[in-house]
């Protein structure tokens, strides 16, 4: 028996990908049997519901045996055939992972992997400032101080400052490896405001900063006081000046959002009774005390990932919900009204789906704002905690951080993962994600939570040049993490956070990338193209866009020789066959080098 079905094209489903609910899907499947075919069966499972599967009997017509499907509600939905013949039956799913396109046959229902359909609540809309944003990632302390003499704002008890702004950041540690002296630079917001002329020169149109409320470490994911900024940083005077000085440069701001734990010694915890108010610690008369789970008071509570600096947050607690979201001046109202224009949340993972969402309700009072979450997997299908997560469905995220891009552009560049893969990969992430989703993705290849971009590449400044061209010429809002433009180099924490160079910089490395920022700013109508990747055998990848009467070829030879381009060579499964053509007509026949990374305009 040959089944033939491939959810990657709109002849075997339609529309392709992400659907809202109460739209209308279409099956086509061709069956070729020597037995008389009795039945075709769709199978349809709600998640969580697979003791009810809808059976849709699929009729034949002259080429498919075909059926529709109209999901009532949203979440996600799988789904397989099933093929009945007078002699066997069997089964058809998606291949072994969870991939979509074509599938295989599987003789027992038990073995079959089933694909999936995702099913929103309705479209997001996404600000027109994010969906052309040119994102830098700004790790506060470690990129710049403002101040005239260079002085240190308000020096930390208990920690050191270095030397030199070139010394390389380590921890000091006890015996249980707990951090005991926090190391700073004295990268300030004073210093942010006065580097604008180069973020503007780059071609960045948004900042995103990591922590900067009062806390005790030198990242500041230990909050001490979710409405100061911490002091090492400047004041609120400060912070003020530099939103209406980004806003005054065209620019926009993206904080970041730490609401699933705070700092052991924070105004709410207060374990060493630094604060004025009564802490959960101190007593169990305290207003939050009830935010906190205790399991031997004082001594033993719920921290994140077992790290007692970070007592974890009862986000089920309804006064800590409305102290950051639900109240007219909540943590998220405060920020927000002062020009705060979209969050970045630390461990969604960690945050209840009701949580999100009142953050996300809170949010959209004001106008043209983003809510982006921290999610290192397909956000689409996501389950934490025992528990299907639903951020992209509608009225939570609205993009997450695009980790996955991020591993596939470093695996296909290294030769961990071979062109068809990437392809497989990259056009899995885009059926299952919403359009909105996959097209304005936060997409890095580099954070304070990963080795350098460098650094992962081994090194190799040709396969780094080529990473930053696939960030900037991939779907989705391409954001650059300090330093990576000058060549940082480090693996992970605290190696990544070096203070940024500015007297050793690599200026052909930055001049590149001020090139890709402005390629991408001039080319800002593929944020809206239509999208579609392919490969070349087995030594290139390439995607093209197009919009209109515009078209746009990307192509890249990953291999480590240079190849000839032969019409066999090039897989356009997705690509509609006019484009298709046009894609052969360029590339047939024409030599790859090592390396080569080319951009092709309308052709």
């Amino acid at each position: 028996m040959v089944i033939e079905y491939d959810s990657f094209q709109t002849s075997k489903k339609s529309p392709f990908g992400a659907v809202v609910k109460g739209q209308e899907i279409t099956f086509n499947i061709k069956v070729h049997a020597s037995d008389a075919i009795q039945q075709v069966i769709l199978h349809v499972a709600r998640d969580g519901h697979w003791d009810t599967e809808h059976q849709l009997q699929m009729n034949q017509n002259s080429i498919f045996y075909q059926t529709k499907f109209t999901p009532q509600c949203s979440g996600l939905h799988f789904y397989y055939f099933e093929v009945i013949t007078s002699q066997e039956s069997c089964f058809y799913g998606c291949l072994d992972g969870g991939f979509g396109g074509e599938g295989v046959t599987y003789l027992k229902r038990s073995d079959v992997q089933m694909y999936q359909l995702t099913v929103m609540n309705q479209v997001e809309k996404i600000p027109e400032w994010y969906q052309k944003g040119l994102a830098y990632h700004i790790f506060v302390d470690r990129f710049n101080n403002g101040n005239p003499d260079g002085h240190i704002n308000s020096p930390k008890p208990n920690s050191f400052i270095y030397g030199q702004k070139s010394d390389l950041p380590m921890y000091i540690r006890n015996n249980k490896q707990e951090v005991v002296r926090w190391d700073f630079y004295g990268g300030n917001l004073l210093g942010i405001e006065k580097k604008l002329p180069y973020l503007k020169q780059l071609g960045v149109t948004v900042i995103y900063l990591s922590p900067i409320f009062e806390a005790v470490s030198n990242h500041r994911y230990d909050t001490s006081d979710y409405f100061k900024i911490d002091p090492m940083l400047g004041t609120l005077e400060d912070f003020d000046r530099l939103v209406r000085a980004i806003h005054a440069a065209g620019m926009h701001l993206i904080l970041d959002g730490v609401f699933n734990h705070v700092g052991v010694n924070s105004r709410y915890f207060n374990q060493s009774g630094a604060y004025e108010t009564l802490g959960a610690a101190q007593s169990q008369d305290s207003r939050y005390y009830p935010w906190f789970t205790f399991s031997k008071y004082p001594q033993e509570y719920d921290s994140w990932w077992g790290v007692t600096d970070l007592p974890t947050v009862n986000k089920n607690n309804v006064d800590y919900q409305n102290f950051i979201y639900g109240n007219d001046d909540s943590v998220i109202d405060y920020w927000t009204a002062r020009g705060v224009d979209g969050w970045r949340l630390d461990v969604a993972d960690e945050l209840p789906d009701d949580f999100i969402m009142g953050i996300r309700q809170a949010l959209d009072k004001y106008p043209d704002r983003i809510l982006i979450g921290e999610v290192w997997e397909d956000a689409s299908h996501k389950v934490a905690y025992g528990k299907r997560r639903h951020y992209l469905e509608g009225e939570m995220l609205q993009a997450v951080m695009n980790y996955p891009l991020r591993k596939l552009i470093i695996r296909v560049l290294t030769g961990d993962l071979k062109p068809s893969e990437w392809w497989l990969e990259l056009m899995t992430l885009k059926e299952n994600y919403p359009e909105t989703v996959f097209k304005y993705n936060f997409n890095n290849i580099g954070s304070h939570d990963t080795r350098r971009i460098l650094t992962a590449l081994h090194g190799n400044r040709d396969w780094l040049q080529q990473a930053f061209g696939l960030l900037f010429t991939s779907p989705g809002v391409p954001c650059v993490y300090y330093g990576d433009e000058t060549g940082l180099t480090g693996i992970k924490d605290p190696e990544n956070r070096a203070f940024f160079p500015w007297n050793q910089q690599d200026i052909n490395l930055q001049q590149l990338v001020e090139q890709w920022y402005h390629w991408r700013s001039q080319h800002n109508w593929i944020d809206k193209a239509e999208f579609a990747p392919f490969y070349l055998d087995g030594y290139g990848i390439g995607y093209i866009y197009w919009r209109d009467d515009k078209k746009l070829l990307v192509v890249l030879n990953t291999s480590s020789n240079q190849r000839q381009i032969n019409a066999n060579d090039l897989m356009l499964d997705v690509v509609p066959s006019d484009l298709a053509m046009a894609v052969k007509k360029n590339l047939v026949g024409k030599s790859l080098e090592h390396g080569d990374f080319k951009v092709i305009e309308d052709f």
